[in-house]
């Protein structure tokens, strides 16, 4: 097996053991990512002098925990090459959230979840594309250039963290962080076929990740599997005073957590998850996937989220009022693009972010900021809150019945390029059944359940708040029972 193939897990062993060096692994991740990425187009920015000298480190560490006898307990990140979402602060590193507004932001300080990875010896590779400041769900709104689903390059990897997504599946890096702000880390990880996990909110600090709409964003993990999942979320997760909404409570030793059984569980399926203009194949898929849990000695019952149909109309009055707030800042005078033509202080203010924004970036803002607009606060964004609220209290009702949610990620595989891109309407509802997670600010995994015309379909596991090891060990379990995980897309 080539060296970019390895799971992180698996990488650790052998890195552990001396039977690989962290170089020759960076070495390998780099190697590959020279020769598809021409295709899969996943990074916007790379660090490959950078990424080498953190293999070294790495090496010399392992060198000098092998001589001082192993006594010392090592990261389990540590030497293993990672990659960045374009919308999280690497200090001194591009950072353009896919928009040409910030084209040339150096942030002057690090991501609390960066320098977790740094601080555990981790291998920064370079920075991931995105949809435009995380607005989309298919990669293709990047001022820069769309990313490929490595299943079939014709197809979009799923967004906004479809760079991520797409390089994890192609064996571009070992694992990468993306962020979730209506399902950007689970939908392209059912796409890509790969493991993607949306976090409680408050559970991993979003200091340093650009703010599209905050009381939903969430930074997560992608991976090739569940262990590898659980090992990044406890190497980000965790308290940090310089999020106002991080939550202070002990980080669990997930990984140690996913091996308890999950005998007698209670899972819980929705029906209002099962809708029509489904692909029949995604829900075969899925309602396999929910007979295997069954077969693992798991108690299946019905549950019912009833106000899931308002979660698309919810959520894009609350996200784009959020991100019209947001992205005034980027105003062309104090950083980011700033036109050079501008005669006046509005002639700047239009000229700047006129270029400096995309078309759904625009969109966005526009809807946004009607919704707060006096004469219509009340009657859309008072009333959106309102809903969230019961959306939030039909999980916590439908928790008292079950341990774990399972439904879909998405009703249908990865669309082609171009397919939904004229109809915002029909982008919008890729991300029907990730929504709610966000607008309650519960976890959410996706991992492989299945394929359909040849193409990964992905099962959503959802946990009451904080309850991320169990949502892990349910992952798990399924996953230990199946050979998705060892499927790999053909690009070569």
């Amino acid at each position: 097996m080539d060296l970019y193939q390895l799971t992180i897990h698996n990488a650790a062993e052998l890195l552990r053991e001396g039977e690989i060096s962290a170089l020759e692994l960076t070495q390998s991740v780099l190697d590959r990512i020279v020769a598809v990425d021409n295709s899969v187009r996943a990074y916007l920015t790379l660090l490959p002098e950078v990424a080498l000298e953190q293999a070294r480190a790495a090496d010399a560490r392992f060198a000098a925990w092998r001589k001082a006898g192993r006594a010392e307990l090592l990261p389990p990140l540590l030497g293993i090459p990672l990659a960045i979402k374009d919308v999280i602060c690497v200090e001194g590193v591009p950072t353009t959230c896919g928009s040409r507004i910030l084209e040339n932001f150096h942030p002057p300080f690090q991501a609390t979840v960066v320098q977790k990875l740094l601080d555990g010896g981790a291998v920064i590779l370079g920075k991931t594309n995105t949809d435009e400041f995380a607005m989309g769900s298919s990669t293709e709104n990047s001022a820069y250039f769309t990313t490929r689903n490595p299943w079939d390059l014709s197809r979009v990897p799923g967004g906004s963290s479809g760079g991520s997504a797409a390089a994890v599946a192609a064996g571009e890096a070992s694992g990468a962080l993306g962020s979730d702000t209506g399902g950007s880390v689970r939908q392209p990880a059912a796409f890509c076929g790969v493991v993607g996990m949306k976090p409680t909110y408050g559970r991993v600090s979003r200091y340093g990740l650009v703010a599209f709409a905050s009381s939903l964003d969430q930074i997560g993990p992608l991976t090739r599997d569940v262990t590898d999942c659980a090992l990044l979320l406890e190497t980000i997760a965790g308290y940090d005073r310089r999020d106002s909404n991080s939550i202070d409570a002990p980080v669990p030793h997930y990984a140690a957590e996913l091996k308890k059984g999950v005998q007698g569980l209670r899972v819980g399926v929705p029906q209002e998850f099962f809708v029509s203009g489904m692909t029949p194949e995604v829900e075969i898929a899925v309602r396999q996937a929910i007979d295997a849990l069954a077969a693992l000695g798991m108690d299946v019952r019905e549950v019912s989220l009833p106000h899931t149909a308002y979660g698309i109309p919810t959520y894009y009055i609350i996200a784009t009022a959020e991100a019209s707030t947001n992205l005034a800042r980027y105003d062309g005078i104090r950083y980011g693009y700033s036109a050079p033509d501008a005669t006046d202080l509005m002639e700047g203010y239009f000229k700047s972010r006129a270029y400096g924004f995309g078309s759904e970036v625009k969109r966005r803002i526009m809807l946004g900021t009607y919704a707060l607009s006096a004469g219509y606060y009340d009657a859309y964004y008072l009333k959106a809150q309102k809903v969230r609220t019961l959306i939030r209290r039909d999980f916590e009702r439908a928790f008292e019945m079950a341990d774990v949610i399972v439904t879909p990620t998405t009703p249908y595989v990865a669309f082609k390029v171009g397919e939904k891109v004229a109809d915002p309407l029909q982008m919008y509802l890729s991300d029907v059944f990730t929504i709610t997670l966000n607008l309650a600010g519960l976890p959410g995994l996706s991992l492989p359940c299945g394929f359909a015309d040849g193409l990964p379909v992905g099962l959503q596991i959802i946990g009451p708040a904080l309850a991320e090891d169990v949502v892990l060990r349910v992952a798990y379990a399924y996953e230990q029972s199946t050979e998705w995980r060892l499927r790999r897309p053909p690009i070569s």
